[in-house]
């Protein structure tokens, strides 16, 4: 009797996985079908990009941007509750735009496509106009000395790693010298930067990003100039030392001003206390649409409601979307999201971001602990129909970073980064280079991952 008792319930429990794991690629096909039929991703993505555009943080753009972005998401009807979360946050403004020329004794002038880095000073009025030196590393000025770097330009051109397969960690082997380098060089005396845009390969437009200050040292003027113009430059270097760079910038900083995150929610059916959330970032450099980066992303975690209002899902726990303000120069709505999760004592258990563009999906990565992980990565299977293999250990997202300390698992959505870094931070950041079905898949592949954490948590 015990004998037959046991093997009825080994049968039974079996029974119980495989129509679970029936059950659960059925939903998933079902997302996918509805993103692809039905979806409103990229019909908002087009609305952000050309009702508002680019949308620096504390700009009234990214005001804009809020006011639109909280529309959408009460006329979408997916959610039960939309809501704005208060955030201060940093206020720079680029000005007039940004000149720039070298001088070469025997080839005369040449015009550079410059744009200047978030955050840096402007120049003095009439521009500045030194003499270049040209290194490959933040570490190579501490080899050259006062001596050599004292009132001159450095020009940082060190190239993103071609070789690497994944670009964003060449992206991560060359920043150094975009974040790092104006300190480094003003504490060695110079009176300004010019740094090789952060891109694999060759185009005339330059990539802003992000600086950072070192109180210690005076703050000077730095910009990014195109790779085009830095192979040409580099050459001219090589050859004819001597050569002077004449930049004129006009930006300023001006007080913090208020802002928001741009929070949607669906309560959990069953274990609505369970927190599960997915965002990008809402702000993007000003130079662009900030289609790629990262309005793909928030317009990819907003669709999660309207897949699963299409589908009539209820999801066990509760999700919510999150549009981040200010990733790009403050990472400010990050951290004030935390803060108040970690106040309001509310238990996250998963975080999922996307802000690595809207191209064809590859997988997920994930700061995580090893049980977490397991449940995870017992799902890939479900994804390989849908050609979704990557599943990494390690990564996450900038926004949803300052929750690991709270034990939540970090998630990162990994589309495909070949093309990522063509457009990034540049003026060619556009809704028309955008491909819908790229977009759409990436929402459903995400929309699933979440509705199998709602289902089962950790």
């Amino acid at each position: 009797m015990i004998k037959n008792l046991s093997i009825l319930i080994f049968f039974s429990l079996n029974y119980i996985i495989c129509f679970s794991q029936n059950n659960d690629s059925t939903t998933i096909a079902r997302i996918y079908h509805t993103a692809l039929t039905k979806g409103l991703c990229y019909e908002n993505l087009g609305q952000l990009c050309s009702k508002v555009g680019g949308r620096l943080s504390g700009s009234p753009q990214a005001n804009k941007a809020v006011e639109l972005m909280e529309h959408l998401m009460k006329e979408q009807k997916g959610f039960d509750s939309v809501w704005l979360q208060p955030v201060m946050v940093p206020h720079w403004v680029r000005g007039k735009k940004e000149s720039a020329s070298v001088f070469h004794p025997h080839l005369g002038y040449m015009k550079l496509n410059i744009i200047a880095l978030g955050g840096s000073v402007a120049t003095p009025e009439g521009g500045i106009k030194a003499e270049l030196i040209m290194v490959d590393s933040v570490a190579d000025l501490a080899k050259l000395g006062e001596e050599k770097i004292k009132g001159k330009i450095v020009f940082f051109n060190r190239p993103m790693d071609p070789a690497k397969i994944f670009t964003f960690e060449a992206y991560g082997g060359a920043v150094d010298q975009r974040w790092a380098g104006p300190s480094t060089a003003a504490k060695y005396g110079a009176v300004g930067t010019i740094c090789r845009s952060m891109e694999v390969g060759l185009s005339d437009h330059p990539h802003t990003g992000s600086m950072r200050y070192d109180t210690l040292y005076n703050k000077i003027p730095c910009a990014a100039i195109s790779t085009n113009d830095a192979e040409k430059l580099s050459k001219w270097l090589q050859n004819t030392p001597n050569i002077q760079l004449q930049m004129q910038m006009h930006c300023e900083t001006l007080p913090d001003v208020l802002s928001y995150n741009v929070v949607g929610e669906i309560k959990g059916s069953e274990k609505p206390q369970e927190i599960i959330i997915v965002g990008g970032h809402l702000d993007s450099w000003d130079n662009g649409d900030g289609a790629q980066d990262d309005g793909a992303g928030c317009v990819q975690s907003m669709e999660v409601a309207n897949i699963y209002k299409h589908l009539n899902l209820k999801p066990k726990r509760t999700i919510r979307v999150v549009l981040f303000m200010n990733e790009e120069n403050g990472l400010r709505g990050g951290k004030k999201y935390a803060e108040l999760a970690k106040a309001n004592k509310e238990k996250h258990i998963a975080a999922i971001e996307t802000d690595e563009g809207g191209f064809t999906p590859r997988g997920f990565n994930a700061t995580c602990d090893s049980a977490q992980w397991k449940v995870l990565y017992s799902w890939a299977h479900l994804f390989k129909p849908y050609w979704v293999n990557e599943w990494q250990t390690g990564g996450g997202g900038a926004d949803i970073g300052p929750l690991r300390d709270q034990g939540v698992a970090l998630i990162g959505f990994i589309p495909d980064p070949q093309r990522y870094f063509d457009f990034h931070h540049t003026d060619i950041d556009q809704f028309k280079y955008v491909n819908k079905r790229e977009l759409e898949l990436g929402s459903a592949t995400i929309s699933s991952l979440i509705w199998l954490l709602s289902e089962y948590g950790f």
